[in-house]
């Protein structure tokens, strides 16, 4: 897996694409441990990147434009949180993977922990007695 330099690593970022040699390294962003806190990050630095201009741009008074950009700092962190699913499937699939393979790829990072989970939902509720064709909860 071929892991992108620090200028693309920058572009990606702030909301860039990266070429078809580093597709490999953008599942793995997307669907490793820590993918929440990678996508939280990358927009944080893409709301910092815009609140300097827009601090710059507004008019008013200091206290205003600063009030405006940590407001607005903290809305842009909120949508980035409520559409948090969304934005990583759609990264994922500029560089050619499904919703269904990034989320392949998640469960099969955590499988020993679905299956105790599957085991401890057929013990409780199907009394031990796993149903053909039964699907354990997701979640």
């Amino acid at each position: 897996m071929a892991r992108p330099g620090v200028p693309w690593l920058a572009w990606y970022l702030v909301g860039g694409g990266l070429p078809g040699r580093y597709r490999e390294w953008v599942l793995h962003d997307v669907s490793c441990d820590r993918w929440a806190l990678r996508h939280f990050v990358r927009s944080v630095v893409q709301i910092s990147v815009i609140a300097p201009l827009v601090f710059a741009v507004v008019p008013g008074p200091m206290w205003a434009r600063g009030c405006a950009v940590l407001l607005g700092f903290l809305v842009g962190l909120q949508y980035a949180l409520w559409f948090l699913d969304g934005s990583v499937e759609r990264r994922a699939a500029r560089a050619g993977y499904s919703p269904a393979e990034v989320r392949a790829a998640r469960d099969a990072l955590h499988a020993e922990e679905l299956a105790a989970a599957e085991a401890r939902y057929v013990a409780r509720w199907r009394g031990g007695r796993p149903e053909a064709g039964s699907e354990p909860p997701s979640g």
